[in-house]
């Protein structure tokens, strides 16, 4: 008799417009600061941008996810039955999707992040986040800057000719990555650390008898897979 009773007040509840009355004042605002702050973020991926291949589709769905993400906490917080279903419809979705540079999955989760805060109306939050990941962001792009890795592909032919290329980049940071001989062809791969966009080493390296050509590529990590 008792359950009876209680399934029964818990069903009135339920059944009741507690959780369905929504303010679409508070709705709309949230949406709104969600959209400009996805816009924000936009920018910020787009400067600070420093892979190969520029995605601009990547940087609509950080938008996307801001404004989707504000949806969905926006649903939870009105409606217990509905965040209750939503609940286990989302735990089965899979995103297939590749991610190739980490820094990729940063903005992501700020995305997500700050459509969950804004969903929620903290609103003082979401904008001091965006603020600490902007100087974080600036800070990092800035000191990565200072110096870029590149790959040099070098093909020569003599004995001696390796020994003035190793000799040709004096106190560059520098790691030979890999050495092929074809007969007397040769090609070596040099990983080499170079600051300030100071690209003289393939000049000096072009210079030495028996190099027939050299080869510079920067290299930051995405061209693995």
């Amino acid at each position: 008799m008792v359950n009876i009773i209680v399934l029964k007040g818990v069903n009135d509840i339920l059944n009741s417009d507690l959780f369905t009355q929504y303010n679409w004042g508070q709705i709309a605002y949230a949406l709104v600061v969600a959209v400009l702050i996805g816009c924000f973020i936009y920018m910020i991926y787009s400067r600070y941008y420093a892979g190969v291949i520029y995605s601009r589709s990547f940087a609509v769905t950080l938008v996307g996810m801001c404004v989707l993400t504000c949806m969905v906490t926006l649903a939870i917080s009105t409606n217990v039955v509905l965040s209750l279903g939503m609940v286990g419809a989302l735990s089965i979705v899979r995103y297939r999707t590749a991610i190739k540079d980490p820094i990729d999955l940063l903005y992501l989760f700020w995305a997500i992040t700050t459509g969950i805060t804004t969903g929620a109306q903290m609103y003082a939050l979401a904008l001091v986040s965006a603020i600490v990941m902007t100087l974080v962001i600036y800070i990092f792009y800035h000191h990565q800057r200072r110096g870029e890795v590149y790959v040099v592909v070098i093909h020569y032919e003599g004995d001696g000719v390796g020994d003035e290329i190793i000799k040709a980049f004096g106190n560059l940071k520098y790691f030979v990555k890999s050495k092929t001989m074809r007969k007397d062809k040769v090609e070596m791969a040099v990983e080499v650390y170079i600051k300030n966009h100071n690209l003289f080493i393939e000049e000096k390296l072009n210079k030495i008898e028996g190099v027939s050509d050299v080869t510079l590529i920067q290299y930051n990590g995405e061209y693995h897979g």
